[in-house]
């Protein structure tokens, strides 16, 4: 989807699949999927960094040949339990107009905590915010890639 609203007709005949059971490989979820319409591709994402690397993320997209096919599929498979928990299945243009205000509501939220904590400035700039955020998953990296301690037990014999 474009700034302007613009949603095209790939979009519109592409899902999201969330809440997916760790176990859920990618041949069952296109089994799961198939009987509603011609799947003309999948996209089952992975954790491909840090400790959960190589591990399924827990959503994935899947794209059919027609809008009406798409929308059969969420109808029929939003909410079923798989591995025993409810799929959330969505137009994928639905979900990223939902991450689109979700985020600006925070953003104005956000904007009003700055304000108020005296910084003066009012709102941060988008490259600071980039900066900050790779400087947090930068921390985050060098964390996880330290030993870890363990606990020194004093042997008094």
């Amino acid at each position: 989807m474009d700034p302007i609203g613009y949603v095209d007709d790939k979009s519109e005949s592409r899902l999201y699949i969330g809440n997916l059971d760790l176990r859920i490989t990618e041949a069952a979820l296109i089994k799961m999927f198939s009987p509603y319409g011609k799947i003309i591709s999948e996209d089952f994402l992975w954790h491909t960094r840090g400790p959960k690397r190589g591990e399924p993320r827990g959503f994935a997209f899947i794209q059919y040949s027609s809008k009406e096919e798409a929308e059969m599929a969420k109808e029929k498979m939003h909410g079923k339990l798989a591995c025993g928990r409810p799929l959330v299945v969505r137009l994928a243009s639905e979900k990223s107009q939902l991450e689109t205000a979700n985020n600006s509501s925070k953003a104005m939220g956000e904007g009003h905590k700055i304000h108020f904590t005296g910084n003066g400035v009012g709102q941060t700039s988008r490259s600071a915010k980039i900066a900050a955020i790779k400087n947090k998953l930068k921390s985050i990296e060098e964390e996880s890639s330290r030993p870890k301690k363990q606990k020194q037990t004093d042997d008094v014999s």
